[in-house]
């Protein structure tokens, strides 16, 4: 059966149960097997691939309970990204490259029903008042909603996948981010409780490294985890309270915001706080948390290099304390951040991590950098694979205080 054929096939079957069945008043596993049957009953002795009667199947059951053509694509495992811009427009990333699919939704209506539906699991709202929405899957993935007049296109969701299994470093050196040298020492600054910042552009890795990296905390400590949408995974820590932010209601009221769950956190007698990603106000109430003894905090934020996170940064402190002189909020990020991590995805697509620097402190009204590692591109790379490792600079970690209070005497 052809693809044209398929689609039309599913859609007469949908319209026949959903025209004659008492779907609301029936079970999922009754209602599947209802489906089987009259799938079945239609093809009858006319030869069909088994695969194809059981996506078939899946996908009428899907459209009725689940998210339709949605529930198919997210089974793809090879799938990292999936972009919809109104119901003729799919696109998906696999393999760091950007792929349009063929299907399509019924309708912008069908596609509207879907994302009511993604919104109502995680029991937020999306709607004419409130058009943009960040939430998640229940698996995690992370989930961006759009809706008409302000997306021109029609409805636009962006859902990047959720990794069933939790990033290790391992992971990482596998694939070459990272080398195994590198990552002992990243895991004794971690149990030194150096705070520790992770940038990047978007789709770099921020978040992926960060889970990596999570998994060095010791499992005894008590850590709190603040997000937008819930994603991080964190699995050896057993006294672990994950906080995730809150839209307003329909009335305007009742948003919690990630500065708030910071201030909350202060009051959870937290060893380590862990900030999905800052973009705004909250810098400040992070900077402060740092600064006022719950060090070996962990965030990531947007940027294309060092320098251009920390000048971010004040920018981000400025707006959640206005009337702060720049001085003072240099000196506040100086004394806070002890280590930054600037991570990049290449033109192969691959990810990188490309710089490792050290916070010093503050002087001559700038903050001083320590570059202890740096990506190196070497003979093998071209134009379509970049290939090279991170390389030892020649500047020694000097900041050695906080290793030395935790037992370890190795030169970074």
């Amino acid at each position: 059966m052809t693809k044209e054929g398929q689609s039309a096939f599913v859609q007469e079957v949908k319209q026949y149960i959903m025209e004659n069945l008492p779907i609301s008043q029936m079970q999922d596993e009754e209602l599947f097997e209802k489906i089987e049957a009259i799938v079945q009953g239609r093809i009858g002795n006319h030869y069909l691939p088994i695969q194809q009667k059981v996506d078939m199947i899946e996908l009428i059951y899907s459209s009725i309970r689940g998210l339709g053509l949605l529930d198919s694509i997210l089974k793809d495992d090879s799938i990292t990204e999936i972009m919809i811009n109104g119901p003729d427009n799919i696109f998906i990333e696999k393999a760091g490259k950007v792929i349009r699919l063929e299907e399509r939704f019924e309708s912008e209506r069908r596609l509207n029903d879907i994302i009511q539906k993604i919104v109502g699991m995680a029991g937020r709202e999306v709607n004419q008042s409130t058009p943009i929405v960040d939430t998640r899957l229940p698996d995690g993935s992370r989930v961006n909603v759009v809706l008409p007049p302000i997306a021109l296109c029609g409805s636009t969701v962006t859902i990047r996948k959720f990794s069933k299994e939790p990033m290790t470093m391992e992971k990482l050196i596998q694939y070459g981010s990272i080398t195994p040298e590198i990552a002992e020492k990243l895991k004794m600054l971690v149990a030194a409780k150096y705070n520790i910042f992770i940038c990047g552009g978007t789709g770099s890795g921020k978040t992926t490294f960060l889970n990596a990296l999570s998994n060095y905390i010791p499992r005894d400590e008590r850590v709190i985890t603040i997000e937008d949408s819930a994603e991080l995974q964190i699995t050896r820590i057993d006294n672990l309270v994950s906080l995730e932010t809150r839209n307003a209601n329909t009335a305007g009221t009742g948003a919690v915001t990630i500065r708030d769950l910071i201030k909350s956190s202060l009051r959870m007698r937290p060893e380590r706080i862990v900030v999905g990603e800052v973009r705004g106000a909250e810098a400040l109430d992070m900077l402060q948390a740092m600064n006022t003894g719950h060090d070996g905090s962990l965030s990531t934020g947007h940027a294309n290099s060092t320098k251009d996170m920390l000048s971010r940064l004040e920018t981000m402190v400025m707006q959640g304390g206005e009337g702060l002189p720049l001085e003072a909020v240099r000196q506040q990020i100086a004394s806070a951040l002890d280590i930054i991590i600037h991570l990049s995805r290449l033109r192969d697509y691959s990810r990188k991590t490309m710089e490792i620097t050290e916070v010093l402190g503050y002087e001559n009204g700038e903050i001083q950098l320590n570059q202890l590692y740096q990506f190196k591109e070497d003979k093998n790379s071209t134009m379509s694979k970049v290939s090279g490792k991170l390389v030892r600079t020649e500047n020694k970690l000097q900041n050695n205080f906080k290793l030395e209070l935790s037992g370890i005497y190795t030169t970074i």
